[in-house]
């Protein structure tokens, strides 16, 4: 952390400036949303917004945008950052199919995915086969496709602001600082999707800031921007592709499932509480 006060000065004009250009340039785009409709389109801008105001930033204050981490980092940063968000999937739907908050084999969602990779008809292929080629694709193909959104939000969120709160706060307050307001410029897509707006307002963030406290690790770790960009992708391949379409709802325990639901923000908060203190052992 700096410790010249006209330099921490200084760094906190800067980290504002870039929010207001976040709000600036996002709020468009969040009025669609709210008032138009959620397309893809809005949202997939809304995710570039960061990056955006990551670079005007840059350019008022004269550096480079070579700056920004980009080189890849060490391969072993890279597999965790994968492996990482696909387990806590994975231990999130465990609990749910176990716990009786929603069945495994959604037959809608698996003759789905069959009828959209062509895979009836061919062989032997039962749902299991499709369900097993349907998660590999989605997992691979699929998670290459969200980095090309994910991209734009971890450019500003994790190559460009939390190195600059990491220059006047500890490693705790950057994930918390950090984390609160990457959740709560998601607030239109809460309002516009929430049935529980109370509750999936506090679930969100729960689990919004205990992925900061992770991918803020990573990103220290790595001093790469592509672990948050993979990490990210992979989370919202598993928690939004993957596991739901595959999990048949129970009635009155829909609170639980889905990356609003009660157990992914348990989980997630348990990953978040490890790995801060991990950084603290670590001295990150």
């Amino acid at each position: 952390m700096l410790k010249k006060q006209s330099e921490r000065k200084e760094t906190w004009k800067t980290i504002f400036l870039f929010l207001a250009l976040v709000v600036v340039i996002t709020s468009p785009f969040h009025y669609a949303i709210l008032n138009l409709y959620p397309s893809r389109i809005y949202v997939g801008a809304i995710m570039w917004c960061p990056a955006i105001a990551a670079i005007i930033t840059l350019k008022i204050k004269g550096r480079k945008i070579s700056s920004l981490n980009w080189n890849w980092g060490n391969w072993k940063y890279i597999q965790q950052s994968y492996i990482i968000p696909a387990l806590y999937g994975l231990i999130t739907y465990l609990l749910i199919w176990i716990l009786g908050f929603g069945d495994l084999a959604n037959k809608e969602a698996i003759t789905y995915w069959g009828k959209e990779l062509g895979l009836f008809g061919i062989g032997t292929l039962n749902p299991t086969s499709i369900t097993v080629i349907a998660t590999i694709l989605l997992g691979t193909v699929g998670v290459i496709r969200a980095m090309a959104t994910t991209l734009g939000e971890e450019i500003g969120w994790r190559g460009f602001f939390i190195h600059e709160l990491r220059k006047v706060l500890s490693f705790s307050g950057v994930s918390i600082f950090s984390g609160l307001i990457w959740a709560a410029w998601h607030w239109p897509l809460l309002v516009y999707y929430s049935d529980n707006m109370l509750l999936e307002f506090i679930t969100f963030f729960t689990v919004i800031v205990s992925m900061s406290f992770i991918m803020t690790y990573y990103t220290f770790k790595s001093k790469s921007l592509w672990p948050a960009v993979i990490f990210h992708a992979v989370s919202n391949v598993y928690i939004q592709k993957i596991f739901p379409p595959l999990t048949m709802k129970t009635e009155g325990a829909e609170h639980w499932l889905g990356e609003n639901g009660i157990m992914f923000a348990i989980v997630t908060c348990v990953f978040g509480v490890y790995f801060w203190r991990k950084a603290i052992k670590e001295k990150l």
